[in-house]
């Protein structure tokens, strides 16, 4: 089955519930697996992220995208599950907790990087569009021997090609 069925099945129906130890035993080790792999591919965007390569960060977003589908619907299904096999799960909880909540600061760290390359981009082409209505607005004096504010009529459209 490939990953984009998989994806396709999670969506269209609702986490069935864990019904005995053994089977959240199976979530906890899959949910393990989902947290390792997505933790790898946040890695790989952050290093590309630093580098700048963007255009390369935008090809790891399906990747990425399925192995939260994933991670969500394991988390739900466990989470859902936990009042009934609490008891025979006993500490194997704290250590899920615990690996989640070392991955939510993981992920929270990505998120701030992420935010940060988005607004810095963002200030690069408002300074870019910025200074094209500046060098477009005609360099004469007005009446008070001052040069006339820039006229936003007169600013010419910006665009901005994502395939680079």
């Amino acid at each position: 089955m490939t990953q984009a069925s998989t994806t396709a099945e999670s969506r269209d129906t609702a986490p069935r519930t864990i019904t005995s130890a053994d089977e959240a035993r199976d979530v906890i080790r899959m949910l393990d697996q989902t947290i390792a792999a997505l933790a790898e591919v946040i890695e790989e965007e952050d290093r590309l992220v630093r580098a700048g390569r963007l255009s390369e960060v935008a090809r790891l977003a399906q990747t990425k995208t399925g192995y939260a589908r994933r991670y969500l619907s394991d988390s739900l299904r466990l989470r859902d599950s936990l009042p009934k096999l609490r008891s025979e799960l006993g500490g194997e909880l704290d250590s899920v907790k615990a690996r989640h909540a070392a991955f939510q600061g993981r992920l929270q760290r990505n998120l701030t990087a992420l935010a940060t390359a988005h607004a810095v981009s963002e200030g690069i082409v408002r300074g870019v569009a910025g200074e094209m209505t500046r060098t477009a607005t005609p360099q004469t004096y007005g009446a008070s021997g001052r040069t006339p504010a820039v006229d936003l009529r007169t600013a010419r459209p910006l665009s901005v090609c994502r395939t680079l």
